[in-house]
C-alpha cells in the first residue's frame, strides 16, 4: 500500500479490460466486479489504450475468448481508486464499478495468433 494515497489518486478516465463473457454475464448487474475480485478485492485498471494493450498480450494472449475495453470515469465511482505503482500507470479500485462509471464498451483486436493488436470501436 502506499505511504500517500492523497496525492496518488487517480482522476479522468481508465481502462480496463474483461472478457467478454464475464462482462454481458452481469449485463443486469448495477455493479461490475472482475473475476478475480473476491481473491484480490480490487479492480486492475490501465492508463492509456497503448499500455491496456500491452497488458493483454502479458497476461491474456493465451486466452481465447473474446475481450472488451472498458473505458471508466473515476468521478462516477464510489470506490477508493488509488496508484500503487511508481510510475502511476495502473490504477486499483477497491470497490466494484458501478455501470454507470463505464463510459464506453470497445472490442479488443486480436491477430490470428491471439495478440491483442487495438482497441477497436465502441459497441452499440
Amino acid at each position: 500500500m502506499v505511504d500517500n494515497v492523497a496525492d496518488r489518486s487517480p482522476s479522468g478516465l481508465t481502462l480496463h479490460l474483461v472478457p467478454e463473457p464475464v462482462w454481458c454475464a452481469e449485463a443486469a448487474a448495477r455493479e461490475y466486479r472482475p473475476e478475480p475480485f473476491a481473491e484480490e478485492g480490487f479492480v486492475h485498471c490501465t492508463d492509456g489504450e497503448a499500455l491496456l494493450i500491452e497488458v493483454a498480450n502479458r497476461y491474456y494472449r493465451a486466452d481465447p475468448r473474446p475481450f472488451l475495453a472498458l473505458d471508466v470515469d473515476l468521478a462516477r465511482i464510489a470506490a477508493r481508486a488509488v496508484y500503487e505503482d511508481a510510475e502511476q500507470r495502473y490504477p486499483h479500485i477497491y470497490g466494484p464499478i458501478e455501470r454507470e462509471a463505464v463510459v464506453r464498451v470497445r472490442r479488443m483486436e486480436r491477430a490470428d495468433d491471439g495478440a491483442f493488436t487495438s482497441i477497436g470501436e465502441s459497441l452499440a
